[in-house]
């Protein structure tokens, strides 16, 4: 078996288009890019590289994350709870059916777990 090396995740090029947020709040809208990174043994967890131009978005997602920001710089507000200041070098552990808004500063990108569904 062997291993998946992102040689400098920050600058690493050939992100995919993935579109943009499904309730975008600033126009024009955010555009999201990445790479997802099949990994064996992680059962149905979805894993890669993740990207965001500037903008604002409603965080829809409903599945726990872990995320570790390697560039960028962003505001996000949880629903009913105060701004959280996140930049380059921080990692954020986002339990499952947190909602709220991202206010993305700076092109954002992360590394990130999403877990599968209990």
């Amino acid at each position: 078996m062997s291993i998946t090396i992102l040689r400098q995740t920050a600058t690493i090029t050939g992100l995919q288009d993935q579109g943009t947020p499904a309730t975008p709040l600033s126009q024009p809208p955010c555009q999201f890019s990445g790479i997802d990174v099949a990994l064996a043994g992680a059962g149905g967890n979805k894993t890669g590289i993740w990207e965001c131009s500037p903008g604002r978005f409603q965080r829809q997602l409903a599945k726990a994350e872990v995320m570790h920001i390697v560039a960028g710089a962003c505001t996000f507000t949880p629903t009913g709870g105060s701004a959280q200041q996140i930049r380059a070098g921080d990692t954020l552990f986002f339990p499952a059916n947190t909602t709220g808004e991202w206010h993305i500063q700076e092109t954002l990108r992360k590394v990130f777990v999403v877990m599968a569904a209990e």
